[in-house]
């Protein structure tokens, strides 16, 4: 344990001279020689793999068990809460065994600062999102109490499969918080704090302010808002379908169950046919017990479907931030024209439109020459600082556009092929159901042939 620490310092820790928080420290100095070196020895065709799963070649992560506690929250009252235990291994080479290096606890609350912080730094990117904190889309066996442990056992799973898709992401794997989060248990939520990212975040007010008074919005986050909604609305209707198809199957299950009581009981007072009953009767009994099992499998594949649920509201979520851009960068254009116009005016001696500064000038007399070159050369400053603060905004906007856009290329390839591969593996799962059950009524009809 003690001689595999330091391999899992080299392999994770960050470099020390990037400032905390900041969206490019981390992971990079520590595995970028090697990654480029990787890089060169592989193909074109194999360079997005390489780039975004290099790390986890290097670190397995996962969250293997769950456990219920009681303490006290901020305002020292006793609450009841679930902890996750976070396990870190460093992989060895030569195909060598993983060796168990470091683990600590987490709370789901510690899962939503780190995502929130993750959200405020890396505002061109869409973050992972969570798995639900409560029960969204159940069927009526299912409890909605978030301390149940199927539920609890399923969020595990969740918050395991949010840490890969964090440490497989080729950016947010290099963050200096994410490496905190998975190694330093004390202080973490301090260290996070101290990033000052929550006077970072913009509010929604500014948010809904920003959606309704940009006059130019672009065109291509226009239409991913609009997907990111319709996806959402689709994934919800499907979910809410599949749970009315579970409690009917529920239902139907279960009730093969009377076939199996009354069987049994027939038998009991039948001599020659009885036997044949009574076989007939186990495996309709042995059918009805199966749907818990297969609407529990059916939970799984319902919850990668939720995490899509929940990705289209990281989708929004970039497109917000493009559009506070834009409404920024209007408001400096529009701040930069007036201040020229006044400009204009004051040296032209020429109001050309209403200003109140206009109807003062005519209440109380002309200002001095003096007066007016000294506001001129005031406004000469503004509009050269409002300037260089407009090309800023535009730079910053068009290198935002660019690498938002990216990452949501690469996000479209994942949801693709995870949607893809989880809508076969439930249709896979409902044939093998089917024959199930006809395999049931097969026996059956050979009980009854026999008796």
């Amino acid at each position: 344990m003690e001689e595999a620490a330091p391999a899992l310092e080299r392999l994770l820790q960050p470099a020390p001279h990037e400032p905390l928080g900041h969206p490019d420290a981390g992971l990079e100095a520590a595995v970028g020689e090697e990654a480029e070196g990787a890089q060169d020895e592989e193909g074109p065709g194999d360079r997005t793999m390489t780039e975004n799963n290099f790390w986890l070649k290097k670190i397995e992560i996962s969250v293997s068990e769950a456990e219920k506690r009681t303490g006290r929250n901020a305002m020292n009252m006793q609450e009841t809460y679930t902890a996750y235990l976070v396990e870190t291994r460093s992989v060895e080479h030569n195909d060598g065994p993983s060796v168990l290096t470091d683990s600590l606890w987490r709370r789901y609350s510690e899962f939503e600062l780190l995502r929130n912080y993750l959200l405020v730094y890396y505002p061109h990117i869409v973050v992972p999102p969570l798995p639900e904190k409560r029960a969204e889309f159940i069927w009526h066996k299912l409890s909605a109490d978030n301390m149940d442990p199927d539920f609890v056992e399923r969020r595990r799973i969740g918050l395991e499969n949010f840490l890969l898709r964090v440490a497989s992401h080729p950016i947010l794997c290099r963050d200096r918080i994410f490496y905190l989060f998975l190694t330093q248990e004390g202080n973490w939520k301090e260290i996070v704090n101290e990033t000052g990212f929550q006077l970072k975040a913009d509010s929604r007010l500014k948010a809904l302010n920003a959606t309704f008074r940009v006059k130019n919005p672009d065109k291509r986050f226009t239409e991913l808002k609009h997907y990111s909604d319709e996806l959402q609305s689709v994934i919800s209707h499907l979910l809410r379908v599949r749970a009315r198809v579970a409690d009917r199957l529920y239902g139907v299950y279960k009730v093969h169950g009377n076939y199996g009581r009354v069987f049994s009981e027939w038998s009991a007072i039948e001599k020659e046919m009885g036997d044949g009953l009574q076989s007939a009767g186990h495996h309709m009994d042995v059918y009805a017990s199966s749907i818990d099992d297969i609407l529990e499998d059916e939970e799984h594949y319902a919850d990668q479907l939720k995490e899509y649920l929940f990705y289209a509201e990281a989708l929004r979520a970039v497109c917000r931030k493009h559009e506070l851009m834009q409404y920024d960068l209007e408001m400096a254009a529009q701040d930069l024209a007036s201040k020229k116009q006044q400009c204009e005016e004051l040296s032209t001696g020429t109001v050309r439109t209403f200003s109140l500064k206009g109807m003062t000038t005519k209440l109380f007399g002309q200002e001095t020459p003096e007066q007016r070159e000294a506001r001129i050369k005031v406004l000469e400053e503004q509009i050269s600082e409002g300037e260089q603060q407009l090309k800023s905004k535009n730079l910053e906007g068009r290198e935002f556009v660019k690498n938002a856009w990216a990452d949501i290329e690469r996000f479209k390839e994942q949801k693709n092929r995870d949607l893809k591969e989880a809508l076969i593996s439930y249709a896979v799962m409902q044939i093998s159901m089917c024959k199930k059950g006809i395999q049931v009524w097969t026996n059956a009809k050979e009980c009854f042939s026999k008796m």
